[in-house]
């Protein structure tokens, strides 16, 4: 039988209904902890086994649990007859995208690249800033993707142990950056999910300037959108300003987009122009370009997505604390949390509940957790899960205003 344009949309749940299967297939819910999983395990121990298709709540992957919004998913729709022409040539094409990220920055065409969400993005600036006598600096724990990439082309990694509060340790950062080819700051960093305040990334750049002048720093503002804390601010003008800082973001996080991979980068032109000579050829969809177009334009609903998912951060860091558990201040979309026992036993736990989380942390990963924030009532299920697996006596429900009642 044909398949008619209708009957494509409705097997996305793109017809009728396009805020049901659609805005969750967008989103793509789990793709980081699949692609974690099937890479090797730093601890030498086979992958977990636990079923994801069984899973009732997913906050193993840090993606927006709502999907995009109502524009995203008609620009979507309305882009599908289009899909037949590469990305460069379609209305809109990857030019209007890119121009379209320039206007929403306030910033020129020629300071933007874009990139298969950011991803794409850090490894290029891996292989572009570093070599096997430059070495990469990195947080431990931060994200993975860059030293996986330095591991891969045979480039030294440096790690630098977050402080005692989760954070960066920007100091030591910069001892140990001298003479690096790149240093990866995840400006809120992932796991640990804690921020540095504007002051201190420019004060960090200063002192890198002075001190390793040839040395690159790419600040990685995965999370901007969720970020509440009235100190911190994007590090856009530094990347502007100064021709080693790059900043990267990605539309999989507040705009609810994981499964369309769209990222980009700012710096200055000839930063860029170094960077698109790395960039994969079509790495953005037509219909992704249209969809990102749309979410760009839609200030919005990243409004409410914050107004959300900070209740959500409130509620669920809450229960933790009043479980006598430490949650490190929390200025993402996830929570990092002191369990006192090993993450893997953990996941695995709450796997069997149908409830999935955050894969281990080296090196915080015997007494620590990653996870995730869905939406409220997947995070007031998912508390019940955890007080059953932690062993908390007495289970209490913890209302978004932060008042507690025993359930």
């Amino acid at each position: 039988m044909p398949l008619s344009r209708r009957l494509f949309l409705n097997a996305f749940g793109l017809g009728a209904n396009r805020r049901g299967l659609s805005a969750t297939f967008v989103s793509a819910r789990g793709r980081e902890a699949n692609e974690a999983k099937s890479a090797p395990d730093p601890l030498g121990q086979a992958p977990l086994a636990a079923s994801t298709d069984s899973a009732d709540i997913r906050i193993d992957s840090n993606e927006n649990p709502t999907g995009p919004g109502a524009a995203v998913m008609a620009a979507l729709v309305g882009a599908f007859g289009g899909a037949g022409r590469y990305p460069t040539n379609s209305r809109p094409s990857t030019s209007d995208l890119r121009n379209a990220v320039a206007r929403k920055l306030s910033v020129r065409p020629e300071n933007v690249v874009m990139g298969a969400g950011s991803r794409e993005l850090l490894r290029s600036a891996v292989r572009i800033f570093t070599s096997p006598t430059r070495h990469l600096i990195t947080a431990a724990p931060s994200y993975e993707q860059p030293e996986k990439m330095a591991e891969q082309i045979g480039v030294p990694v440096r790690r630098v142990p977050v402080d005692k509060n989760g954070r960066l340790d920007l100091d030591k950062m910069a001892e140990a950056a001298r003479w690096s080819g790149l240093v990866y700051i995840c400006n809120p960093n992932n796991p640990t999910a804690t921020v540095h305040p504007a002051k201190a990334v420019a004060e960090f750049a200063s002192r890198l300037r002075k001190e390793s002048p040839e040395t690159a720093i790419l600040i990685d503002e995965a999370y901007h959108d969720y970020v509440t804390d009235p100190g911190y601010a994007t590090a856009l003008p530094l990347a502007l300003e100064h021709p080693n800082v790059l900043v990267t973001r990605t539309l999989s996080k507040a705009y609810g987009m994981a499964g369309l991979r769209i990222g980009y980068a700012i710096g200055q032109v000839r930063t860029i122009e170094a960077m698109a000579r790395w960039a994969m050829p079509y790495s953005q969809s037509t219909l992704g370009v249209a969809a990102a177009i749309a979410a760009l334009a839609d200030q919005a609903h990243i409004d409410a997505e914050q107004a959300r998912n900070t209740e959500v951060r409130r509620f669920t860091t809450c229960f933790f604390k009043d479980a006598g558990l430490q949650a490190w201040d929390s200025q993402a979309n996830f929570v990092f949390v002191e369990i006192k026992r090993p993450a893997k036993e953990f996941k695995e736990a709450c796997a069997k509940a149908k409830v999935l989380v955050g894969r281990p942390f080296p090196p915080l990963d015997q007494n620590h957790a990653r996870i995730s924030l869905g939406t409220m009532d997947e995070m007031k299920r998912a508390t019940e899960v955890f007080s059953r697996v932690l062993g908390i006596n007495q289970a209490r429900v913890i209302s978004g205003s932060g008042s507690i009642r025993e359930k």
